[in-house]
């Protein structure tokens, strides 16, 4: 069975930093695209990073850009999302996601365009 699960969320101070870690089981990350999205209350879910099954290509939302770095550890079967000076506005629940991606493909940051997806870790900026 495919699996996704998030962890490393918690309760930070702004300018502070985390790391996010997204652990798959059931299937090789070496052939999927791994996306992180956040939602905030009220908020429409949004595609913050993404790589590729190779992790030779990335993206990132202009929002978070300079801020946060995706990797992966194929070994590991896990993906990261290392979160630098964490604004409030940052605060949501961030979710990992992936798709099959072709080997010259690039990710997208469109939330429709994957096809599983952990249950989320909640991240809080507050002082």
């Amino acid at each position: 069975q495919l699996q996704l699960v998030e962890s490393g969320g918690g309760l930070v101070q702004p300018g502070g930093s985390l790391r996010l870690s997204c652990a798959a089981s059931g299937f090789t990350l070496d052939y999927y695209a791994i996306g992180w999205f956040r939602q905030a209350p009220g908020k429409e879910r949004e595609g913050v990073s993404c790589i590729t099954g190779s992790g030779d290509s990335t993206d990132y939302a202009d929002s978070v850009k300079g801020r946060f770095t995706i990797s992966r550890d194929n070994a590991k079967n896990t993906v990261y999302l290392q979160i630098y000076s964490l604004k409030p506005e940052d605060t949501a629940i961030y979710y990992c996601a992936a798709y099959p991606i072709s080997l010259f493909s690039l990710c997208v940051l469109s939330p429709n365009e994957y096809d599983y997806w952990g249950q989320g870790t909640q991240v809080t900026v507050s002082s």
